[in-house]
């Protein structure tokens, strides 16, 4: 298994999709980064909510000793920000939420993304476009199982296409209720696609 604590900072954590379990590998990298130093975790687009203290919300899923944890754009429907700000009439400056990720921080930076790599943040950008020109590394979670080969090797690729360094790519079977077995099968074949680490988060 990859060694969470040597992940570099500043740090994607992006997703094929939505639940595939980018908070829960989160989660884990900052508690694992907390053992020898502050963290501090960065939310720029949180859809279903309406509060940053939210029980739904993903930065509470990340408080813990050594952790701040840091959420800007919430948005109430578990739409894209796209279409959840639509609903609130909002149009979202995202001139403004790249300067508030990229502002210095205390400690080791963890940001987590917003549902797919190309969910709509606005109209004609998707994250993928705006996210590129912030120049992070970022860590890739994918579903264990059934459609997961297809939607990893789409994201990889529009990932390494756009200059994104991508530090593994990690197989979540717990999202999606696969064996840790076949967990392990798509990792294999993955790897005679992409040049990447590629491991099955336990």
């Amino acid at each position: 298994m990859l060694n969470l604590a040597t992940l570099p900072s500043p740090l994607w954590i992006l997703g094929t999709g939505t639940g595939v379990g980018k908070t829960f590998a989160s989660a884990r990298i900052a508690t694992a980064w907390a053992a020898s130093g502050p963290v501090t975790y960065r939310k720029p687009f949180q859809t279903g909510v309406d509060r940053a203290d939210h029980p739904e919300a993903d930065a509470c899923a990340l408080a813990g000793p050594g952790i701040t944890t840091e959420s800007l754009v919430l948005l109430r429907a578990p739409l894209s920000p796209l279409a959840a700000a639509r609903r609130e009439g909002r149009s979202l400056d995202l001139h403004a939420v790249a300067a508030w990720c990229a502002r210095p921080a205390v400690g080791r930076v963890l940001l987590e993304g917003v549902g797919g790599v190309m969910v709509p943040l606005a109209p004609q950008v998707h994250f993928l476009a705006w996210a590129s020109e912030l120049k992070i590394p970022c860590v890739l979670m994918a579903l264990g199982g059934l459609g997961t080969l297809n939607h990893t090797l789409l994201s990889a690729e529009a990932l390494m296409l756009r200059g994104w360094r991508i530090e593994a790519v990690l197989l979540n079977p717990g999202a999606d209720g696969t064996a840790p077995k076949v967990a392990e099968e798509n990792v294999e074949l993955l790897r005679g696609f992409l040049p990447v680490p590629l491991h099955v988060l336990d």
